[in-house]
């Protein structure tokens, strides 16, 4: 089964983004999150997505 949701830290090693980072996508609402408890998680579909839109090394 492929994870839905990544915590903070899984998707920081998941992506090699540092979790300010992550936290400044959240907020500029570039990536979907949600609350459980004090616990973040990141939906994995939405940060896939995020990287994968971004441009290509020339």
């Amino acid at each position: 089964m492929t994870a839905i949701s990544l915590t903070i830290k899984n998707a920081s090693e998941a992506s090699g983004l540092g979790p300010t980072k992550l936290y400044e996508l959240i907020k500029a609402r570039k990536i979907d999150a949600r609350k459980e408890g004090r616990r973040t998680l990141i939906l994995a579909d939405s940060l896939r997505r995020h990287i994968e839109n971004l441009p290509a090394v020339s």
